[in-house]
């Protein structure tokens, strides 16, 4: 970094629809870098494609940033509320030479273009209303409105140090006259983010290399207005695990679906941090240490895979690391989506009991429905093969002597092994009779705990339904 300016990032998508996985990672990195040099981080929503914007894209954009914790410092602006401004500007400019009208059809740029590419030459618009000394421009159609074209540089080199990829150029005789407003009068993509980074003073553009073409024009119309250039960095597309540029096709890519598949934010963010970004060979850290070691210099210049599994991994370690009362809240709202009870005051310990095994909140409500959710009896069959006329007497014998047991984990445990030291058992052919008969599952956790949770009265109940 060279500005010694305080530094502003910006974060600005087009509200077209979600928010994307490449764009939650674009904007992390903003944010990180921000954050990593106590500067300011701005979201602004670039609204002036009109027939494909949408309030409902802004508020999902604003959303899954707000669920990623990505809360920006000012903002968000709107470009179409700023249409004042870039008029103003674009009538500086046509004022001071820096840009004209242009009466070209697109039909006649195209053929343009086309008498360019027979010659072998770069496809171009060619410059027919470029006004330069001594030249006489042609008359104006009558009844045409006219574009307005940027009048760049024809000679020279472009170039930056970009923060991810080095230095890069552009020859500007490679470059069009590019146009910055329509015939009527709205101004283009290009154009307003020269404006909008110019009067928001960004220091730093850390954006998708999808952009790298534009940024020598924008970096040319920057100097004709006299502003100061940003530095700017490209990071990489994430491809999906095929190797193809990630899309619907590989699963989920709008953030918030994330959250519905039970996803812990701070997951995503440590997963999306490090696709395209190192510290060394750490792969788990909190935001806070995120923020400490973020910098520029350690983002790869190579595509990114997006990796499921490796998703699944840090998700699931997440779940094991948070608290249970935390984790309980998260969860709570899913267990009653399924119709269980989430108002439990033992809740943080049922999910305690299962999150070691869970690697999504979706996977841990499920599994939290054994005991917060109506009992599923088991059927026929699954009870003729475990409850077996040794296995009822075992556990007739344990429902007899757990009427008198104070109900904790250590008392039942005691009371299970001494059930299998009198009938000469092993573990499995009590515990799973026993599972089988108040959870209609075979397989739960800890035997000991799912009793306990449950309730005395619960499995003497269940039990005695059995007997009967």
């Amino acid at each position: 970094m060279t500005s010694a300016k305080p530094v502003r990032t910006r974060f600005a998508p087009s509200p077209t629809g979600f928010l994307h996985l490449g764009g939650a990672r674009t904007a992390l990195f903003s944010w990180a870098f921000a954050r990593h040099h106590k500067g300011t981080f701005v979201l602004r929503i670039e609204d002036t494609d009109v027939e494909r914007s949408s309030d409902a894209a802004v508020q999902a954009i604003i959303d899954s940033m707000d669920w990623l914790g990505m809360q920006p410092d000012e903002g968000p602006f709107y470009q179409m509320k700023r249409l004042d401004r870039y008029a103003a500007v674009l009538k500086d400019m046509l004022a001071a030479g820096t840009a004209y009208h242009c009466y070209s059809t697109p039909e006649e740029v195209e053929a343009m273009r086309e008498a360019a590419r027979a010659k072998g030459a770069k496809p171009r618009y060619d410059g027919t209303w470029r006004p330069e000394p001594g030249k006489t421009l042609p008359a104006i159609p009558e009844g045409r409105k006219p574009v307005i074209r940027f009048k760049n540089p024809q000679t020279g080199v472009t170039a930056w140090d970009d923060m991810v990829k080095g230095p890069v150029s552009f020859d500007n005789e490679e470059l069009d006259d590019l146009i910055i407003a329509r015939p009527d009068g709205t101004p283009t993509y290009n154009f307003c983010v020269v404006v909008d980074d110019w009067d928001m003073g960004m220091t730093h553009v850390i954006r998708g290399d999808d952009h790298v073409n534009n940024t020598p024009r924008q970096i040319n119309i920057l100097k004709a207005l006299g502003a100061e250039v940003p530095e700017y960095g490209h990071v990489p597309m994430i491809l999906g695990p095929d190797g193809l540029k990630l899309s619907k096709r590989h699963g989920a890519v709008n953030v918030m679906e994330y959250d519905d598949e039970g996803y812990l934010p701070e997951a995503m963010v440590n997963y999306l941090a490090r696709l395209g970004w190192s510290h060394g060979d750490t792969e788990l850290f909190s935001r806070e240490e995120f923020v400490e070691w973020f910098d520029t210099r350690h983002l790869s210049k190579s595509p990114s895979q997006w990796d499921p599994k490796k998703l699944n991994w840090v998700n699931a370690h997440y779940i094991k690391g948070m608290d249970n009362a935390e984790l309980a809240r998260r969860v709570a709202p899913r267990i009653t989506k399924r119709g269980g009870d989430a108002t439990r005051a033992d809740l943080p310990e049922i999910i305690g009991l299962f999150k070691d095994r869970a690697e999504t909140l979706e996977q841990l409500a499920d599994d939290a429905m054994l005991l917060c959710g109506p009992f599923k009896p088991a059927d026929a069959d699954v009870l003729a093969q475990h409850l077996t006329p040794a296995a009822r007497e075992a556990l007739a014998g344990f429902a007899a002597a757990a009427s008198g047991t104070e109900w904790t984990r250590e008392a039942v445990s005691a009371l299970i092994k001494a059930q299998l030291a009198e009938r000469g058992l092993k573990m499995p052919q009590l515990a799973i009779p026993l599972r089988v008969a108040v959870t209609g599952r075979a397989q739960t956790p800890a035997v000991d705990a799912v009793l306990v949770l449950l309730g005395k009265d619960v499995v003497l109940e269940r039990l005695a339904k059995l007997a009967a």
